[in-house]
């Protein structure tokens, strides 16, 4: 499987790609929808969609009933898509569509609405790569929707990049650099020396930030991560400005969480 990710402005532009994803055609279980909500509303019906032992984890008629008609996705939600409302530290509650998207953001929030229960267990992300999370996590945060699609080999992975990119889509690489250029002008007094190589210092100072905002490195101090960091990078690990840049990372990742917590509240 090859893991393509797009990232819409609307809701509505994500469903648009859904419909030319199943003209591919894309199998509705290789489609993962992850979208902020539900609105105060949808969720007090979420919470009264009833679940028994019996039921198939997070796949109630009802729930997908209710979930699709707050997304405006009804008619394209099978009734054996797992459908999920998780509440994610940081940025509030989020509808998972497909059991990849409840996986990707279930191990950091509470399921709420849903008993998904083993399917969150067993649900594959075919190696999404983690460095991708926090760009999903701050995408949601910011209001967008994010789709993932699974196509079966690389032929089709493009074809599944052209219909995203002409539905309007933004690749992760794209979010992740215009991302990184509006925090370029506040962190380049802590990378920047007279005299040096500016693009090589951002370069090795942006790969520890980076690296702070991965799931499993979050909360854990460098000396914490080092084991794992001289994995990821073992040319950098031992750089001043990779533990720099690190540290800075943290304290971003803790500030958007703060944020996040704020406007929950707001």
């Amino acid at each position: 499987m090859v893991s393509v990710v797009g990232i819409f402005q609307t809701m509505p532009d994500a469903a648009d790609a859904v419909t030319r994803l199943y003209a591919i055609p894309i199998p509705a279980e290789n489609i993962n929808l992850l979208s902020p909500g539900p609105a105060e509303q949808e969720k007090a019906e979420l919470d009264k969609v009833p679940l028994s032992e019996t039921e198939q984890p997070g796949m109630g008629a009802g729930l997908g009933g209710v979930v699709g008609a707050a997304i405006g996705l009804a008619g394209g939600i099978s009734g054996g898509t797992a459908v999920a409302s998780l509440l994610v530290p940081g940025v509030g509650p989020v509808i998972a569509i497909g059991l990849a998207a409840a996986g990707v953001l279930g191990a950091a929030g509470t399921v709420v609405g849903a008993k998904m229960g083993n399917a969150l267990e067993s649900a594959s992300t075919y190696g999404l790569p983690e460095d991708e999370l926090f760009f999903y996590q701050d995408a949601l945060r910011n209001g967008h929707t994010v789709l993932l699609t699974f196509a079966s080999n690389e032929s089709e992975a493009k074809q599944v990049r052209s219909v995203l990119q002409d539905a309007g889509a933004e690749s992760v690489d794209a979010a992740r650099e215009q991302w990184w250029i509006g925090l370029r002008d506040s962190e380049r007094v802590h990378y920047e020396q007279p005299g040096e190589h500016h693009e090589g210092r951002e370069s090795i100072y942006r790969s520890g930030f980076e690296a702070a905002l991965r799931p499993g490195m979050r909360g854990k101090s460098y000396e914490e991560a080092k084991d794992t960091l001289r994995r990821m990078h073992p040319d950098l690990c031992d750089d001043a400005l990779f533990m720099h840049g690190y540290r800075r990372g943290q304290e971003f990742e803790q500030g958007s969480r703060e944020e996040g917590q704020r406007r929950r509240v707001a």
